[in-house]
């Protein structure tokens, strides 16, 4: 599916949301008398209407230079990530304040802090408030208008939007108060009502989304949204709020519950035979025009002649900075394209972390998703290329076309892909499986998902390099990996692997680890290899660095554990794991960093009206 910007910021759906008061308790978005009297009459102010709801959750590069949800420059904080100097905390303090920065629907609503530390959005109900008014206005002012598949379809597509914001909102802070309906200014105690437990606000969602699946059309037109899409998300959504549930052991029943929706969810779309994995995994990413790419459910297009570009590709593209880059901890999780772990691996140099060599002994995406030569613009020397085409790597020392410098870029974004639903789907199926007693995962069903992903094709620039496909993975004979953690089964840790190996600098990454109750890996003191970057011998790959302003700075590790610190004199013995400039782990934090607080203004708000709002547990 489609979407480009001009349909996204179509005057109707911006319009019904610019204007708000009480924006720290319920945003409050006013209608003009004109639009609310007399712009609902048909389908088409429906669907101009829902246009409003697209940049804001189907982002994909964002725009300009803007970084809310997008990758390598939006979610640039997880475990896989290493910097210079001390690492990025985790919110410490109760902030003064949670609410927008933004007064305009044309910015998203979301701010990058937010992003980068929680995934999430901030404390608003924007979009919540804007989606209930067009729950509203659909029943009320266009029911009589539309025949019932019409009313049918676009409820679910109001719904959708509804259960999407509050699950969102449920990800960042836990409780949350939930609202159905559109309030008046006179419904303070509705307005100014304490957080509803996450159960009786995911319940909702649960409702909204079942109806989705009910009712929203397979084909709504190749720019809109549809049920495929609509699943795919859902899958995502639910498969966090169960394992959620099921990890952090707070609510067995409602785990298992939202679980197999995220499993329906994901069977939705797999069904439809509609998507498959005929596309090379560097074309996902890199690409002028995604729409016969048959793996992206939905995408976002974009075109400079409509002043519709990004900037991903330009922090992608080899000269840009990466202050957090990927660490040898995420690299040494690749699995090797013979299948097995390195440490297990038949493979020759299975064990050696040179780029070349990683290149041509692990999983594919490796090659396609970190630059094959160490760069001094990554902090670790890792530099992610993955989206970036191969071409804009050669324009390295040189004038970068418009289509890989500034924000001028227009490589279309995925949104959403088969690969994610896929992995969604028997994962939800193992937890199933694991902790309630489930149907257990077949090696059918690792056909379908995992070894599928690997049975992607090689594009030429790879399979010229040498790149082998991945084996496929046996239920049977899956080998040990000394670094899985004991709470873990050895097909979960697979499962989990293959999440990490697809979904990295995306943003799914610290979802995952939250949803899994492992945010303890976010502490770099429990392995030294958060610290350091690929093997290295400076002298020979990267003599420029020795140079006096080095001297302390530069050090490599090597294969006995020892460090050495360039002194001005022994390039020739720097040879081991390049470690990071002056790299300290972050400040020490606790299982309250789950979930977000509350500002302080909007405590006080509270109290100013006579009502409280509770914090946030741990807070």
């Amino acid at each position: 599916m489609k979407f480009t910007k001009k349909i996204a910021f179509l005057a109707l759906g911006a319009t019904l949301v610019l204007s708000s008061c009480n924006k720290d308790v319920l945003d409050r978005n006013q209608l003009t008398s004109l639009e609310d009297d007399k712009g609902w009459g048909n389908e088409l102010a429906l669907r101009l209407y829902a246009n409003g709801f697209y940049a804001n959750y189907f982002t994909g590069y964002n725009t300009g230079f803007a970084k809310a949800y997008a990758p390598v420059t939006g979610y640039d904080f997880s475990d896989d990530l290493t910097k210079k100097n001390i690492q990025d905390n985790f919110e410490n303090t109760i902030p003064t304040s949670r609410k927008n920065q933004y007064s305009s629907t044309i910015a998203l609503m979301e701010t990058p802090e937010m992003i980068r530390e929680y995934a999430g959005p901030t404390w608003s109900f924007t979009y919540v408030r804007k989606a209930n008014i067009f729950i509203d206005r659909i029943e009320n002012k266009t029911k009589p208008n539309i025949n019932d598949e019409t009313y049918r379809h676009w409820m679910a597509v109001a719904r959708f939007f509804r259960g999407f914001e509050y699950s969102r909102l449920v990800e960042v802070f836990g409780d949350v108060p939930y609202y159905d309906k559109e309030l008046k200014d006179t419904e303070l105690d509705l307005m100014y009502k304490d957080r509803d437990s996450r159960a009786v606000v995911m319940d909702h969602v649960y409702d909204d989304f079942q109806y989705v699946l009910d009712n929203m059309r397979t084909n709504d037109g190749k720019q809109y949204l549809n049920k495929y899409v609509a699943a795919s998300f859902i899958s995502r959504l639910m498969l966090f709020e169960g394992s959620f549930l099921y990890y952090h052991n707070l609510d067995k029943e409602r785990a298992k519950k939202y679980l197999e929706m995220a499993q329906k969810a994901a069977e939705v779309v797999m069904a439809s035979n509609a998507y498959n994995f005929s596309s090379d995994f560097k074309s996902l990413f890199a690409s002028e025009d995604l729409s016969a790419n048959k793996e992206v459910i939905m995408y976002r297009a974009y075109d400079a002649t409509k002043s519709a570009t990004h900037s991903v590709g330009s922090y992608s593209n080899g000269t840009e900075g990466q202050s957090n880059a990927a660490n040898l901890v995420l690299i040494k999780s690749f699995i090797c394209n013979d299948g097995k772990p390195w440490q297990s691996s038949s493979l020759a140099n299975a064990n050696s972390f040179t780029l070349k060599d990683l290149a041509l002994t692990r999983d594919p995406r490796f090659e396609a998703s970190i630059y094959e030569k160490p760069l001094t613009s990554s902090s670790t020397l890792f530099y992610a290329y993955k989206f970036a085409s191969r071409e804009a790597l050669g324009y390295l020392g040189k004038t970068y076309p418009a289509a890989w410098a500034s924000s001028t870029n227009t490589s279309d974004a995925p949104v959403i892909r088969l690969a994610e639903v896929v992995l969604n789907w028997v994962e939800a199926k193992q937890i199933l499986a694991e902790g309630f007693g489930g149907v257990a995962v077949t090696q059918t069903d690792i056909d379908k998902s995992i070894n599928a992903i690997r049975n992607r094709p090689l594009d030429a620039v790879a399979i010229a390099k040498g790149v082998q496909k991945t084996a496929p993975l046996q239920v049977g004979a899956i080998a040990n990996d000394p670094s899985r953690d004991a709470d873990v089964s050895p097909l979960m840790w697979e499962i989990r692997r293959e999440r990490r190996m697809e979904f990295v600098y995306e943003g799914l990454r610290l979802l995952d680890i939250k949803r899994w109750k492992k945010l303890n890996y976010m502490d770099f003191s429990k392995n030294n290899d958060y610290f350091l970057g690929p093997w290295i011998n400076v002298k020979q790959d990267m003599p420029a660095l020795l140079v006096d302003s080095k001297k302390g700075l530069l050090k490599v590790v090597d294969a006995n554990g020892n460090t050495i610190s360039y002194d001005g004199t022994n390039g020739d013995k720097l040879i081991g794991y390049y470690r990071v400039e002056d790299v300290r782990n972050r400040e020490s934090f606790t299982d309250r960093s789950y979930t977000a607080p509350v500002g302080l203004e909007q405590v006080n708000e509270y109290a100013a009206k006579g009502y409280k709002l509770t914090q946030t547990k741990g807070w």
